[in-house]
């Protein structure tokens, strides 16, 4: 455990490399969805504290970071890294608290974001260009350059995962970076802006402003001087974002969501499968964008895959965050109302089984019944809609083309499982499945900070993760030198 405590002050903003109070002199009220309490106040930043936080960018785009070479951003990464994980109780704790999510999932969250450090630390001094054989008398070759300043907005389900895929890959690329997170969830973000001060990251190449999505997000996204926004939230908002950032033509980079499925064949190793079907559809009590909301199953198997699902169902707990049961809390009672309306519009749907809430679960928590359903209509709003929530739907199928024809029959396009033993099926289902992601007797890969992560339809657009992140953080510039024929 680290010596050093990060002494954050959530009432302020992190800019230009110091805690300064918005300019605005106001703040939010952080609840901690566990119980209801509130767990402290933020800063309450709005478009100034944006425009000086894009100053603060620009400065340290000018200065040390800017011409900070590739290796010497790549070891400033991996000290982050470092210093990540000897905060590892603090931040787990911080995120338990805030996001509502188990303990157990906190530190594994913890745990990815030093990989991510690691991951582009290493990764900074790897991206290369190329030479291009053209006419003779030249030589053309391709850099790979930072945009300039880049904003990301994150969401409150994963805060500390999606600020190392997204602002590690942009910092290893030379860009600085002003963050907004969520303001449900944002002292993770906070805190590893002090653990980068700490690592030596030069002032201003992060920056960290928290505040309404509507006043420090909106003025983000509209910024002039912004080169290139990343968002992972809502389509709603994905959508205004990318509107808004059209003005002054930035990329954006967006992740929305997904309905993803799992589908599991007649010849699947249905114990192998089991705990994948479940987890992947309850951790962080469904509050992942790639959670596996619809489980798709032969006929011949469908009967046994729900049996097994809802016996793993039953026992399920949810309970207080530092309690470490099963499912936490939502983040927040709106989140909770909005679970439980999508529940109550399958009142007349097959239910197989649900867990249990415990006893004393504080009242004011935000808690909800961990819930599957069976026998489920493809066009149900339950599987059509992302309910971000602990609930499933089983859906059966008859060949392989059903199966593929409801997996591809929503909206979204993010992750995808096969379960067969058919080689030829697992071929045939990966390039046939409407996804970033597909996988084959797995689901997630272990997290696989290595693997480009990104969706299609209202799933967005762009990739995130691995190398293909460092492109998208990047621009391509070609260089064609004359130097004239040789004598």
């Amino acid at each position: 455990m680290s010596t050093r405590p990060l002494n954050i002050d959530p009432q302020n903003c992190f800019i230009g490399g110091a805690w300064v109070p918005p300019l605005g002199g106001q703040a939010l009220d952080l609840r901690n969805p566990s119980d209801g309490t509130t767990l402290c106040q933020i800063a309450r930043g709005d478009a100034a504290d944006i425009d000086r936080a894009v100053g603060a960018a620009e400065r340290a785009l000018d200065g040390d970071w800017g011409r900070a070479t590739a290796f010497e951003r790549g070891r400033v990464l991996a000290k982050i890294g470092a210093l990540v994980l000897e905060n590892i109780d603090e931040l787990a704790v911080l995120e338990s608290n805030d996001v509502g999510k188990p303990l157990k999932q906190a530190r594994a969250d913890v745990v990815a974001l030093a990989r991510y450090m690691e991951f582009y630390g290493g990764a900074a001094d790897k991206l290369h260009g190329q030479t291009i054989p053209y006419l003779e008398g030249y030589t053309v070759y391709t850099l790979r350059e930072p945009h300039g300043v880049t904003g990301h907005i994150i969401p409150w389900n994963y805060p500390m995962q999606i600020i190392g895929r997204s602002v590690g890959a942009a910092l290893a690329m030379g860009n600085a970076c002003v963050l907004k997170p969520a303001e449900e969830a944002c002292l993770t973000a906070l805190a590893f802006a002090e653990i980068a001060r700490q690592a030596g990251l030069p002032d201003g190449a992060l920056n960290v402003v928290p505040g309404l999505g509507a006043e420090a997000g909106a003025a983000l996204t509209k910024h002039p001087r912004v080169r290139h926004i990343s968002f992972t939230g809502s389509v709603n908002v994905g959508k205004l974002i990318q509107e808004t950032a059209s003005a002054h033509v930035v990329p954006v980079t967006l992740e929305l969501g997904g309905k993803s499925p799992q589908l599991v064949f007649d010849d699947a190793d249905i114990d192998a499968a089991l705990p994948f079907l479940v987890n992947a559809g309850i951790q962080n009590a469904g509050q992942t964008c790639s959670a596996s909301s619809r489980i798709l199953v032969h006929r011949s198997k469908f009967d046994e895959v729900v049996m097994k699902m809802a016996a793993r169902y039953r026992d399920l707990r949810a309970g207080p965050a530092l309690d470490d049961h099963d499912v936490g809390p939502l983040v927040s009672m709106r989140q909770k109302d909005i679970v439980e309306s999508f529940i109550a519009q399958g009142h007349d749907l097959e239910i197989a089984a649900r867990g249990e809430i415990v006893a004393d679960a504080p009242a004011g928590g935000a808690y909800v019944t961990p819930t599957l359903f069976a026998n489920v209509d493809p066009g149900h709003i339950l599987a059509q809609d992302e309910i971000f929530g602990p609930v499933q739907v089983v859906i059966p199928f008859d060949d392989e083309d059903q199966a593929v024809a409801i997996a591809n029959g929503t909206d979204f396009g993010l992750v995808a499982s096969v379960w067969s033993q058919n080689g030829a099926r697992q071929m045939r289902l990966a390039k046939r499945l409407r996804a970033g992601q597909v996988f084959i007797n797995n689901y997630g890969a272990g997290g696989g900070v290595e693997l480009p992560f990104g969706g299609s339809g209202l799933s967005g657009h762009g990739r995130e993760k691995g190398f293909e992140a460092l492109y998208g953080f990047s621009t391509l510039k070609t260089v064609a030198a004359f130097h004239g024929e040789d004598k």
